[in-house]
């Protein structure tokens, strides 16, 4: 065990090492650009021999300042590295920070700072932070392909839950844990392997023996997955046995899928409860959110539009018909709305549907085909990137979607929700989401339904911002899009 968890802190400390490093260099880089740009780059060769606000010092002690509240946000906080979105919010908080600091410092001086060049600073600092996080993100995900960089989990949970938890782990190895063992602590395994997607977990039985399961498997993290049938008794004599292993121990709530900002340990008859609050889009949230979509959906137009431009001239140069396909769809409340899109399709596509119902690709509730013969030329490279939905950003600043969100659905769709999915309807669909990064077409109709849910559930403005980002990669490697 000693192997297991020198061998976990050697990585962890490289990466953590690696990561302040980064925030460091990304920090002077970023300030010495910004004085530079407004001093000019004789500025360096004169020795820096300016006002005092643009001087050396006045950079050092800033970039000290943010390193601490980087330290002081939790950001270098282990057990968040590599993974969620809490890394990048503390980032934010931190950027935040530093300059109210900056700003109560020259309010009790009586200082007069260049306001242009800190505003500067704070935005384009902390946009190369969460860069710099995100590259780091990249490289611990390339990493864990390989099979490196995972804690080795031994999962104690009934076999039947076990099947879906493992193959979850299997499907996403960028999460850092493999789960080497399966340890059914109540009744008798039918099987001594519980096989999934062509790879086998050996399961193992006697829960008073976890200490000898850890040592055999070289364990570094147990996760208890099932506490209705340990009770609270056992759960706390399983803390005990491995505590003097320096091994993790991870205990889910009975609550499925709820996000960590949603969670809270609450003190209940001497005991520690879990209580899950509400989600977050509501009230002043919603109000941050719609001014998101609307501010990032505007900048994107100007951005792209040379983009839409060229597409709007292939399609119309290429094809008969209209340059735009109106769709109608369903958004938040139930109501309905047209959605906008490059005309990617044969005029007249949507007649031709029940003739090739037969040789559906898609999911059991989509119509899909890796080969549809109704895509144009131009409509098939539109899809591959992605840049037939471009139009959806007038969709983002109308107000009937969002940049990020659940997939916008048909009518026909909405009709066959059950009252757990309806739930998807709580938020305005998005032109993007943990769909679009996660498969997209390729995904079947729980999976879909599963992370549009899971979105809902946990929202925040930092998932946001990392599914934006994910998208961008969705996009230049396009798996799924047909």
């Amino acid at each position: 065990m000693a192997e297991a968890a020198a061998r976990r802190r050697s990585w962890i400390d490289w990466y953590a090492r690696g990561v302040r490093i980064g925030d460091v260099t990304v920090l002077v880089a970023v300030i010495v650009v910004m004085m530079t740009v407004h001093l000019g780059p004789a500025a360096l060769v004169e020795g820096w021999n300016v006002d005092f606000w643009y001087s050396p010092k006045v950079g050092v002690a800033l970039g000290v300042v943010w390193v601490i509240c980087l330290h002081s946000a939790q950001s270098y906080d282990r057990r968040e590295l590599g993974v969620g979105h809490d890394e990048y919010t503390a980032v934010l908080k931190a950027s935040v920070s530093a300059f109210g600091v900056v700003a109560a410092a020259t309010l009790v001086f009586g200082a007069n700072p260049p306001r242009l060049l800190i505003g500067e600073v704070l935005v384009a600092g902390t946009a190369a932070l969460v860069l710099g996080r995100w590259l780091w993100r990249q490289y611990v995900v390339r990493v864990r392909d390989s099979g490196r960089w995972l804690h080795r989990v031994l999962l104690v949970s009934d076999a039947a839950s076990a099947r879906g938890i493992v193959a979850r782990s299997f499907r996403t190895p960028e999460a850092g844990y493999e789960i080497v063992a399966v340890c059914v602590p109540t009744a008798a395994a039918s099987a001594s392997t519980l096989d999934v997607g062509g790879r086998s977990v050996p399961i193992v039985e006697d829960l008073s023996r976890i200490g000898a399961h850890i040592d055999r498997f070289d364990v570094d993290v147990v996760g208890v997955m099932n506490t209705s049938d340990l009770g609270i008794k056992s759960v706390r004599e399983l803390s005990w046995m491995v505590e003097d292993r320096n091994v993790d121990l991870l205990v889910a709530p009975s609550a499925i899928d709820v996000g960590v900002p949603r969670v809270v340990v609450r003190p209940l008859a001497g005991m520690s409860v879990l209580q899950v609050d509400s989600p977050q889009y509501r009230g002043a949230n919603r109000v941050l959110k719609a001014t998101f979509d609307r501010l990032g959906a505007l900048v994107l137009i100007l951005v792209c539009s040379p983009v839409m431009l060229v597409s709007a001239i292939a399609i119309k140069c290429s094809s008969r018909g209209p340059v735009f396909y109106r769709a109608e769809r369903v958004g938040a409340a139930n109501r309905g709305f047209t959605m906008w899109k490059f005309r990617t399709m044969i005029d007249g596509a949507d007649a031709m549907r029940p003739s090739l119902q037969s040789v559906n690709d898609g999911n059991e509730v989509l119509f899909k085909m890796h080969d549809d013969p109704r895509v144009t030329k131009v409509g098939r490279f539109l899809r591959r990137y992605s840049l037939d939905e471009l139009p959806q950003l007038f969709n983002v600043v109308g107000g009937s979607m969002s940049l990020v969100g659940p997939r916008p659905p048909l009518r026909e769709e909405v009709d066959r929700y059950d009252a757990v999915v309806t739930r998807r309807l709580l938020v305005r669909p998005g032109m993007t989401g943990l769909w679009q990064v996660s498969g997209r077409s390729d995904l079947d109709w729980q999976r879909s339904v599963q992370l549009d849910l899971s979105y809902v559930e946990n929202w925040s403005l930092a998932m946001d911002g990392v599914i934006l980002l994910r998208t961008l990669r969705a996009v230049i490697a396009p798996t799924g899009a047909y």
